[in-house]
């Protein structure tokens, strides 16, 4: 059972809180996004739900049970989260590195086995590190280490992962990639993924549930299309945008407004309408020639005139 909520929980840095009697549950083989600005609680929500942050009050439920009074490897058995920029000793391997995610499952009683042996392959093969088994986690890209980091997770076998920021300092073509790789996970598994993201467009793109933060509480919650509108941005993010639908996919597109772009464009709207308004500048001065012409007739009729009666 992969469920796993929050009650009443404050959640503080010194006397400073961050949340107050917060509650959230996060729907079960689904994956639920945590958007909002910096500094709103995002990481710090992530970290206290896997009781690396303990609450100044309230508790976090974990498969029914208290997470508080679980031991260390009963968690691990039910929950697996991947922090912000994790880093690996120097020279550790990809397949050293994954099979620190059968850790839980080891004890004086139960050493190392052909099932943990098959599930660590299983989750090389998933993530498409098989090849790179034998390589050196610092010698990777940024995109080869986090789809190792997401291998040691795999090889975990939790029905609940947690990831914090997981795309950051990736290009976009990494992104993509780890990003389907999750959704592949929640596809095939059906896993519950929970996970940080600042990309909006990303997060609506591959969140079945969004969770909006701003200021220590939650502003909204629920599908994509159902909260993601341009009222919600502006309270969340402080930012005016349009939101239209996602060519690709129907879902919300977040198309920000930026002050100095914005009037740059409506100037030069202005002055595109102001060309179409005005007649060009050579149909001016034909028309003025053409006048000069007609009016330079009679002065000649009025010169030749003049020279007859002389």
């Amino acid at each position: 059972m992969g469920t796993l909520e929050a009650k009443e929980l404050g959640l503080s840095y010194g006397s400073a809180y961050i949340f107050e009697n917060l509650n959230l549950s996060i729907p079960e083989g689904k994956i639920t996004v945590f958007i909002g600005s910096n500094g709103c609680g995002k990481s710090t929500l992530l970290r206290s739900m896997a009781r690396l942050l303990k609450p100044q009050q309230g508790t976090v439920i974990l498969a029914g049970s208290d997470i508080s009074s679980m031991s260390t490897k009963e968690v691990a058995k039910k929950l697996a989260i991947l922090p912000q920029g994790p880093t690996a000793p120097e020279g550790l391997t990809v397949l050293q590195l994954v099979k620190q995610g059968r850790y839980p499952y080891q004890s004086w009683l139960k050493q190392w086995s052909q099932e943990d042996e098959q599930v660590v392959q299983q989750a090389l093969e998933a993530t498409g590190m098989s090849e790179l088994a034998e390589r050196p986690v610092d010698a990777l890209s940024g995109g080869q280490r986090q789809r190792a980091w997401i291998a040691m997770t795999l090889a975990q076998e939790t029905p609940i992962i947690l990831l914090d920021e997981p795309t950051t300092y990736l290009d976009l073509t990494h992104q993509i990639e780890v990003l389907d790789l999750l959704y592949e996970m929640n596809d095939r598994d059906k896993r519950t993924i929970v996970m940080v993201l600042h990309d909006i467009n990303l997060a609506c793109r591959y969140a079945d549930h969004i969770v909006a933060i701003r200021d220590g509480r939650i502003e909204a919650q629920g599908a994509p299309n159902e909260v993601v509108d341009e009222q919600l941005i502006e309270n969340v993010f402080r930012l005016k945008c349009e939101i239209i639908p996602d060519p690709l996919y129907g879902t919300p597109l977040c198309i920000p407004h930026d002050n100095c772009r914005l009037r740059a464009a409506r100037a030069l709207a202005q002055q595109q309408q102001r060309k179409v308004d005005s007649p060009p500048r050579d149909s001016i001065s034909e028309e003025g020639n053409h006048e000069e012409e007609e009016t330079a007739e009679p002065k000649r009729e009025l010169v030749a005139a003049s020279s007859a009666s002389v």
